[in-house]
């Protein structure tokens, strides 16, 4: 099977599972992992733009929230918003494109569970969000010791495909003026950023839906360039 129409493929069974009524709960450990993904593009986006990343929290119910702190302007409000909407896209999308060969993917798998265990030393402050990053952790130190290369390749590849599908299922948290956090009402990034910038909520979340759509096939377009094969020895 060419690795466009396998990468396809595989995009369309998360997307048809995501809607099943059990769905979620059965893709729970790659939905949550996409809702780290999320807060960490926040905290990241704000320290890169000189504020303070002071920690993250993922709650059992699957949302997650990063507190930051500063004085940015407008633009930079609007830029940390978007950066979590963004992130499980870009981070996906590069996993694609880095898991087209099989050269690295389990030394990719380590350094996966590295960030894993470097974000919770720094940011993770609640048990569940601690207990929930150890467990992906252990899960892929032991997929780069055990799995062959092909096998890593085809992990990274599901995560990837999981990452930039999230937007799918967030669509309608995108267009809404809220979202509620471990059961507490917030203002959804989307209302962030009308309220630093111009225009409704529902056009920054149709506009970010779009980028992620089109980041999705970009990446399937370039990864698919390299089919994932595994190496062989004489």
């Amino acid at each position: 099977m060419h690795s466009r129409t396998r990468l396809l493929l595989t995009g369309a069974a998360i997307a048809l599972i995501w809607q099943l009524p059990y769905g979620q709960m059965a893709l729970y450990p790659l939905t949550l992992l996409a809702t780290y993904v999320h807060e960490m593009g926040h905290g990241l986006t704000a320290l890169l733009l000189g504020q303070q990343f002071q920690e993250m929290l993922l709650h059992a119910d699957g949302s997650g929230m990063a507190v930051w702190h500063g004085d940015p302007g407008r633009m930079e409000t609007a830029l940390i918003a978007a950066g979590g909407l963004l992130g499980p896209t870009l981070a996906g999308v590069s996993l694609l494109v880095l898991s087209g060969s099989t050269r690295f993917a389990r030394a990719l798998l380590v350094v996966l569970a590295l960030v894993l265990l470097l974000s919770m030393a720094l940011w993770s402050r609640n048990i569940f969000g601690l207990g929930f990053l150890l467990v992906w952790a252990v899960v892929l130190l032991l997929a780069a010791r055990f799995l062959p290369a092909a096998g890593a390749a085809l992990m990274l590849q599901l995560i990837a495909i999981t990452l930039c599908l999230s937007w799918f299922t967030d669509l309608d948290y995108m267009f809404s003026g809220q979202a509620v956090v471990n059961g507490v009402v917030h203002r959804s990034d989307s209302a962030v950023i009308a309220q630093a910038l111009v225009l409704p909520y529902w056009f920054w979340g149709g506009l970010v839906a779009l980028l992620s759509m089109l980041l999705l096939l970009l990446g399937i377009a370039v990864a698919s360039r390299t089919p994932v094969k595994p190496k062989a020895t004489l």
